[in-house]
């Protein structure tokens, strides 16, 4: 690419864009680390972009823009926007990652839409079957998040394709989280071999025998234990994990709220605790983590809330200048195309 290292920001995808997308990427460019610098270039509504880079002090940060007339909505249909929304702001940063004039692309947009335009512009790494969502979700083991795929992309997932999950999330978890050797481990209704549908059986025998460091069926609450690094599921499952581990943070913020409110005695017990309940609380934060990584297709995407605050933007801008310099998906195409491969 050159001296500058270039990611493309969906300016337009969030619930509050451009104004979190602007914020976020603002403090993103005072973290970038590494001999190359980073340019974000924002793809928008170059107008509307504009009046929020005003409210923000961008001296220092390299940036660019690249206008878009037309935006995905959270209503669009997926398939529709390579038919129908060529200029928005989605299918424009993904189609830049296509012709290589950016090496990332990150968006808290339309998540079906994301997916489905960077699988078709930007095709599938040779040996990926399909490609993969995932999702890190906090453990019992102080920063050190479990990463769950898929959490949505694929509902019908064949043996084979929970196969290459594992390998794609583990493959993630050592460059990017930095665990050695991951354990990877398959969720089930049991930890038994014979648990589970012919699908799951039919996996666990493909992960068994292969090189991936496989400790066998987890259950759902091993997750949180950390009981492995990378759990592997259909989306349909995991989606619903997904769904149901974000939920929590509400819920215990609305609980404390509401024992709180009971009475004076109960008030000042809560203010006793409250910086070590904000520091709990913020590891179950999914805005820590930032977005989503796309595993599998031929570049590299992150997909983040639509809801994503500022430090979610930034965090997924972070996350993906670190796919690329880490060469993620040269390691995944490396290792579904060995000899070994099952």
């Amino acid at each position: 690419m050159g001296a500058v290292r270039r990611i493309a920001l969906d300016a337009m995808g969030g619930d509050f864009a451009p104004h979190n997308e602007v914020k976020g990427a603002v403090a993103a460019s005072r973290l970038f680390k590494g001999s190359t610098p980073v340019e974000i270039v924002f793809i928008g509504r170059e107008a509307e972009i504009r009046a929020s880079l005003k409210d923000v002090d961008t001296s220092g940060m390299r940036y660019s823009i690249a206008h878009a007339d037309d935006v995905v909505t959270m209503d669009d249909e997926p398939s529709s926007v390579i038919k129908k929304k060529r200029q928005s702001s989605l299918y424009i940063g993904v189609d830049l990652h296509k012709k290589g004039e950016v090496e990332g692309f990150v968006s808290a947009g339309n998540t079906g839409a994301v997916m489905s335009t960077a699988t078709l512009l930007l095709g599938r790494i040779k040996g990926v079957s399909r490609p993969t969502i995932g999702a890190f979700f906090p453990t019992e083991k102080t920063g050190i998040p479990t990463l769950v795929l898929d959490v949505g992309a694929n509902v019908d997932s064949k043996p084979r394709h929970l196969y290459e999950f594992g390998v794609m999330g583990s493959i993630y978890s050592s460059h990017i989280i930095g665990n050695e050797n991951p354990r990877v481990g398959l969720l089930n209704v049991g930890e038994e071999e014979v648990k589970g549908t012919e699908v799951v059986q039919q996996a666990h025998e493909l992960l068994k025998n292969s090189g991936l460091n496989f400790i066998g069926n987890v259950e759902g609450r091993d997750i949180f234990k950390g009981s492995a690094d990378v759990v592997v599921c259909d989306g349909f499952i995991g989606n619903i994990v997904l769904k149901f581990g974000e939920s929590m943070l509400g819920f215990l913020k609305s609980k404390i709220k509401s024992y709180s409110e009971r009475g004076i005695a109960q008030k000042l017990s809560v203010g006793a605790i409250a910086p070590t309940l904000k520091k709990v609380l913020k590891d179950i934060d999914y805005q820590e983590y930032g977005g989503v990584p796309l595993l599998g297709v031929n570049g590299v995407v992150i997909i983040g809330h639509g809801s994503s605050s500022p430090m979610a933007i930034q965090n997924m801008l972070l996350r993906a200048v670190e796919v690329v310099e880490k060469n993620v998906n040269n390691h995944i195409e490396a290792a579904l195309n060995s000899p070994s491969t099952p």
